[in-house]
């Protein structure tokens, strides 16, 4: 088209566009998370690596959002829903849109925090935060299909690519983070990571007098949500031992009684015959003496 029909660079890019929306809304269900690729296999892998980073909070990240302004906290629930919204789209453009949508609303919401613009800096401890809150369905069949199949100069220049890059780092960030990264101890990272305790947790002195009494609520279940979970392990794992205990005591008895039984084996004899009473009539086999018989004497 350019060669030929000396079509302008600026339209040659929007029927690239159809064409592409048009093959790849045909092609979808066959090239999306195909079967000879393992793109099932990671999206397993990193939705559970982000459902076990769950307590991880902003100020970990270092993350300069307020949540506690009410214009902060819709541009944050516009961002969640935008990075879930990728996974509706079929064409690799559709979903460079939701994902740069999601980072405008992030740069939005970091600005009205610090009222100042915001830097990269700021931007991508966000955008993890928000990936590690929305959770995206399918994040890297998503990422896979976007490169595979985008054009590739949308993702080498332009702000599309500039976000999808960041996305990308996002999520190789999450798979790699430790607890050097969140500047923990590594046995407080275990400790979160197993459930057995939450950095979420806060005590009701350390609330504010005008604190929402729905936070304050929450919080107070979340606490008692982990302290059930610490009972239930500590009685899973006693129920395991007594599991155990009661196996081991059942094959000891039974190899007490072999050894018993090898030792001293059961012997059965035949029964002995029955002797006749005295006053049987049966006296032959008795082998008695003949009764005496009684003699008379003459007086």
């Amino acid at each position: 088209m350019q060669t030929r029909g000396k079509v302008p660079p600026e339209r040659v890019e929007k029927i690239m566009d159809q064409i592409e929306k048009y093959i790849m809304t045909r092609l979808y269900k066959y090239v999306f998370c195909p079967e000879t690729t393992d793109d099932e296999k990671k999206d397993l892998a990193i939705q559970k690596r982000i459902r076990a980073l769950h307590w991880v909070t902003p100020q970990m990240l270092c993350v300069p959002v307020n949540e506690e302004i009410p214009e902060v906290s819709d541009m944050v629930v516009k961002a969640i829903t935008d990075i879930i919204e990728m996974d509706s789209k079929r064409v690799p453009r559709d979903k460079l849109a939701c994902i740069t949508k999601c980072s405008k609303h992030i740069f939005n919401a970091i600005k009205i925090t610090k009222n100042e613009p915001a830097s990269a800096d700021d931007f991508l401890p966000t955008l993890i935060y928000i990936v590690l809150k929305g959770n995206p369905p399918r994040l890297q069949s998503n990422i896979q299909y976007i490169t595979r199949f985008c054009n590739p100069s949308r993702l080498m220049t332009g702000e599309d690519g500039y976000y999808f890059t960041n996305l990308c780092c996002a999520v190789a960030f999450i798979e790699k983070l430790d607890a050097q990264s969140l500047n923990l101890s590594q046995e407080d990272f275990d400790r979160y990571m197993s459930g057995q305790t939450s950095p979420r947790k806060q005590e009701s002195e350390n609330w504010s007098p005008d604190a929402c009494l729905g936070v304050k609520q929450m919080y107070k279940n979340l606490d008692l949500l982990s302290q059930l979970n610490e009972r239930q392990e500590r009685i899973m794992n006693e129920a395991k031992k007594l599991e155990k205990d009661l196996i081991d005591w059942t094959d000891g008895i039974a190899k007490e009684v072999q050894d018993i039984v090898e030792k001293y084996p059961l012997e059965i004899r035949p029964p002995n015959q029955s002797v006749a009473a005295i006053d049987s009539e049966n006296v032959e086999n008795d082998k008695l003496p003949p009764p005496l018989q009684p003699q008379v004497y003459a007086g």
